[in-house]
């Protein structure tokens, strides 16, 4: 396999104490002290009202359209209600199978000016690797280990946790060793378009790590489920800056398009399901700085990859963790995942991620709640 060019991790006593970065840090370039930490606290809830407005050209035959909710309900998200609006026939609709939320609308031929716009309120709070156990079922962790279209447990995958992972003992020094091993081979790639594919075969078949956090985050997923620990993506989205400085870890609330954010959970035994997130490790890495730094003991470097195993900041949301994911209505097939709105019609899918034909913004707002 082509390594990533990179020095091996350096897990120096001091790591655990993760570290924040002051704001004086984002504006000036220069390195922090390392007495800063970076230290989400989970009990300080945020709620948002997190609003997208779709806008598509005039429709020359019937268009679909549709728009992801919020749909995780957990110890650490707590969707508050859904409200909308178009000039289509709109309504909430499910995948029907693994809790997808989405407002769908219908536009005849003719529309001259489709839209459709969605608020959702949601609260959220960050998470820390000393959070309480919060047991799941076993039919979830099942769902959690098993095989998707894009995150194939044997062959190559397999092969590459077992290396990974030889001479760990138990589910939490696996999930250590995949966290550390992911971060030292796998590397952001800001030219891969929206959050990637997370084709984690072809990556690995490959040789090139390189991708953005649907694809470093599944890869970390498809090799934790491969050795047996539960392990899931959750699609999401930034709804603010960060509050250590990161400018990497947050995003302006005014203007989310483009702000889509992969994360990942791990379930283990003593913790219950723990927050993961090797893929923002890499974008600091490579985009915190002008500068591509890779040396996860450097001063910048150390507090997100101390801190993001286990924990993470409550400036995010959640949609949903969902897999080859069929939208209701949909002429096309099932998509790998759903993070982005979505739009179809007798051509097939227009591309989200070009504004000419596909025009969207996401905006949030904090709120009292």
């Amino acid at each position: 396999m082509n390594l990533h060019r990179r020095s091996l991790i350096r897990r120096a006593a001091g790591l655990g104490l993760a570290a924040s970065l002051p704001p004086a840090f984002a504006a000036t370039g220069q390195r922090p002290p390392s007495s800063h930490r970076f230290a989400p606290k989970p009990g300080d809830w945020r709620s948002f009202d997190v609003t997208t407005r779709v806008e598509l050209p005039a429709t020359t035959g019937a268009t679909r359209v549709w728009v992801p909710l919020p749909s995780v309900q957990t110890g650490w998200q707590v969707p508050l209600g859904d409200s909308f609006a178009s000039n289509g026939q709109a309504g909430i609709a499910t995948d029907g199978a693994q809790g997808v939320r989405l407002v769908a609308v219908a536009f005849a031929d003719g529309v001259a000016k489709p839209y459709v716009e969605v608020t959702s309120r949601v609260r959220t709070q960050s998470r820390t690797l000393g959070t309480q156990r919060v047991r799941d079922d076993a039919s979830t962790l099942r769902d959690a280990l098993r095989p998707t279209h894009l995150l194939p447990l044997d062959g190559i995958v397999r092969e590459t946790a077992q290396k990974a992972t030889r001479g760990a003992r138990g589910d939490e020094a696996k999930v250590r060793a995949l966290y550390d091993w992911v971060v030292a081979n796998a590397w952001r790639e800001p030219t891969v378009k929206g959050c990637g594919e997370g084709d984690i075969k072809t990556m690995l078949e490959t040789g090139n790590l390189g991708g953005k956090c649907a694809d470093i985050n599944a890869l970390f997923v498809g090799l934790c489920r491969a050795v047996g620990v539960p392990a899931r993506d959750l699609y999401g989205i930034r709804l603010a800056p960060s509050g250590f400085g990161y400018q990497q870890l947050g995003s302006n609330s005014g203007n989310l398009a483009g702000a889509q954010h992969c994360r990942a959970e791990v379930y283990l035994q003593a913790r219950g399901w723990t927050a993961m997130d090797p893929a923002d490790v890499a974008k600091v890495m490579r985009q915190e700085t002008p500068q591509w730094i890779k040396r996860t003991d450097d001063p910048l470097i150390a507090p997100v990859f101390a801190g993001l195993y286990g924990a993470w900041e409550g400036n995010w949301m959640a949609y949903n963790t969902a897999h080859d994911v069929k939208l209701p209505g949909s002429a096309g097939d099932a998509l790998g995942f759903v993070m982005y709105p979505m739009a179809e019609n007798a051509d097939g899918w227009l591309d989200q991620y070009d504004p000419a034909t596909f025009k969207y913004a996401i905006s949030a707002r904090e709120v009292k709640a």
